[in-house]
């Protein structure tokens, strides 16, 4: 499955979170529970910040014939209040997730303080991937609130398109495009004024072949509503669009496909993402980035963001992508790359949760984590 980001689990309730806890099988396989509700104030409940796979296959989705109408800002409007006030220059670590939950719950254990050190004390992604409208705007402020307050940026991974995945191991999301909007709406409720960065929906673009023209289309087009949305609600917000990797399409023909989704227009678009989930060199993820926006085209400013979370050995030679073997933590997530083009390295999938090989699809697997941190 060379195209796939990530395998995502549906979860998330008014009242509880995910957590990875012991099973009855050991402490090197873990499942997820619901518990009480999360410490920070006010904090309610989170989706797991990163996938696991849903057990069942959703229904594909029904496309609205009417589109809402979108909130409109025209690109200088957009790079003005963009350059209003002053960017963070540190990442937010939200204090739930699964990896946290395991540190807490094991301190025994003699694989504790590697996996903590370099996996749990990291900045990661939280990953909003269930359709779960009533409580969504909630869920979004509890996290860009938390780091609004202490000066740092959130990473946001909105993660409910229709069809998602084509129906593969992270299928779901909205059960259709009208839908999606109207979820989009209230995402974009819960992000206040401070600095976000938001990576709108891994292998939507890239992995859309499965649609037919008028479904992929109308895809694109709410793509574009959604950076708009989110831009207009939050100013301050950078939303970057599904590049998919240097292993997969050729720059131009993800240009094309990007350009009709509406990331090459400021309004919408701060730029692109690639590497989520996979593992290909951080070198040829800048080269392949780079020359992506120069085919885009689009105005100034437009950049990238990789995710580093399990690339640091590159890509495996036999194109595995289901917790291939020997691979190891990329570099440190940051705002400060040292690369043009290139806003940020970011931990986008959460290292040691499982693809679905060494342990339940999405739940975290210590000894994956370990191997991962050695």
């Amino acid at each position: 499955m060379v195209a796939a980001a990530s395998v995502v689990v549906a979860v998330g309730t008014v009242t509880g979170m995910m957590s990875a806890v012991g099973d009855g099988r050991g402490a090197d396989e873990a499942r997820p529970v619901v518990t009480s509700s999360p410490r920070l104030e006010p904090l309610p409940a989170v989706p797991p910040p990163s996938p696991s796979a849903s057990a069942t296959k959703s229904p594909s989705p029904t496309v609205s014939p009417t589109k809402k109408a979108s909130p409109k800002a025209s690109a200088s409007q957009a790079e003005k209040k963009r350059q209003t006030a002053p960017v963070p220059t540190r990442l937010y670590r939200y204090p739930e997730s699964r990896v946290l939950d395991w540190v807490r719950a094991n301190p025994d254990d003699p694989r504790r303080a590697v996996i903590e050190s370099r996996i749990a004390d990291q900045p990661a992604a939280v990953w909003f991937a269930d359709y779960s409208p009533e409580s969504i705007t909630s869920r979004v402020r509890a996290v860009a609130s938390g780091g609004a307050a202490r000066g740092r940026t959130p990473v946001l991974v909105p993660y409910a398109i229709p069809d998602r995945d084509c129906g593969g191991h992270s299928e779901g999301g909205a059960p259709d495009l009208a839908a999606y909007d109207a979820w989009i709406d209230r995402f974009a409720a819960g992000l206040g004024g401070g600095e976000v960065i938001v990576i709108l929906e891994p292998d939507a673009i890239a992995q859309s072949e499965c649609l037919s023209a008028g479904q992929r289309a109308d895809r694109f087009a709410s793509l574009a509503r959604a950076g708009r949305v989110l831009k207009d609600a939050n100013p301050r917000a950078r939303v970057y669009f599904d590049a998919g990797h240097s292993g997969w399409h050729a720059p131009a023909e993800q240009a094309a496909l990007l350009r009709q989704a509406g990331a090459a227009s400021a309004a919408s678009s701060d730029g692109v993402f690639s590497n989520v989930s996979n593992f290909h060199a951080t070198a040829d993820e800048v080269a392949y980035d780079r020359a992506v926006l120069d085919a885009l085209g689009g105005p100034p400013g437009l950049g990238a963001v990789i995710d580093t979370s399990r690339n640091g050995n590159g890509a495996p030679a036999d194109g595995a992508w289901c917790d291939p073997a020997g691979r190891k933590l990329g570099r440190t997530p940051t705002l400060s790359t040292g690369e043009a083009g290139i806003d940020a390295y970011l931990w986008v999938k959460l290292p040691g949760e499982s693809d679905g090989c060494k342990g339940t699809p999405g739940t975290f697997t210590p000894s994956y984590a370990y191997d991962l941190a050695r």
